[in-house]
């Protein structure tokens, strides 16, 4: 019996480590109940969650403090009805204008560890916060964190002024319009750093419904010298990108920066 046990045990340990570690990946995203709509003064429910399938609410729901939303005059327009519950955060959008609306929600912070009677410790907060670390501390490094997750819904005829980048961390400038992607089109895209050109990043593009693939399906694909990357995709369906950067172009005491960007694209079939 105590044989069959541990041959059971060593058999289930074996298969937990053949699971690739990309299907554990915690990843946030933006999912809009439609993202290209016609109609009369129409609406949009988004969700919000952190999950280990994309699109699937089973992980942790994302947090909306960073919510902005982009009006197609490059206008702030607000969400109604948010809601934040075990698994997702969602909210509704009165879409009031024809055109594109980007949806972001953005985050910018500091990490430390240090140690304290020689135990490590770590902390999280903003830099007015930072007061909190005790000033005898210890080994102290401080990073920033700088993060970006979008995703776009155009009422009637796609516009782009809503599309303008800030010029602050890392961003997306899209040359192809992200609610104008078609299954087997190619779309052209550009990433910005703090607004210039981001050189040899790598993005990662993954379809969504992975709960029911035994193989994630990703691949990458490094921007160029002008920041530019190109994407063909393969099928019609939800979307999700990836790309980060670390250097030190960090706000002081940090200094250190990660910096990254992600966002959901729906490909609509030929």
């Amino acid at each position: 019996m105590k044989f069959t046990i541990k041959l059971a045990t060593l058999a289930a340990l074996a298969l937990t480590t053949a699971i690739p570690l990309s299907a554990h990946a915690h990843r946030g995203w933006l999912l809009p109940s439609m993202t290209v709509i016609s109609g009369d003064k129409p609406w949009v429910t988004v969700d919000a969650a952190i999950s280990n399938d994309l699109f699937y609410f089973e992980h942790f729901p994302m947090r909306l403090d960073g919510l902005t939303i982009v009006a197609p005059d490059g206008k702030p327009a607000q969400a109604q009805n948010s809601a934040t519950g075990r698994y997702r955060s969602t909210f509704d959008v009165e879409l009031t204008q024809g055109g594109t609306y980007k949806i972001a929600v953005i985050n910018q912070g500091l990490f430390a560890s240090y140690k304290l009677d020689g135990k490590p410790q770590r902390w999280r907060g903003s830099a007015d916060k930072l007061s909190e670390i005790p000033a005898n501390a210890q080994d102290l490094q401080v990073s920033q964190t700088q993060g970006r997750n979008e995703t776009f819904v155009t009422v009637g005829k796609p516009s782009r002024v809503s599309l303008a980048t800030s010029g602050s961390g890392l961003e997306l400038d899209p040359l192809t319009h992200p609610n104008d992607l078609f299954s087997g089109d190619s779309a052209e895209f550009r990433l910005l750093l703090d607004g210039q050109p981001a050189a040899g990043v790598e993005v990662e593009i993954v379809p969504g419904g992975n709960r029911y693939r035994d193989q994630l399906n990703d691949w990458k694909i490094k921007t160029n010298q002008e920041g530019k990357f190109s994407v063909k995709w393969p099928n019609p369906g939800m979307y999700w990108i990836e790309a980060s950067v670390r250097d030190d172009k960090a706000t002081k005491p940090a200094t250190t920066r990660r910096a990254t960007y992600v966002a959901t694209f729906e490909v609509l079939p030929q």
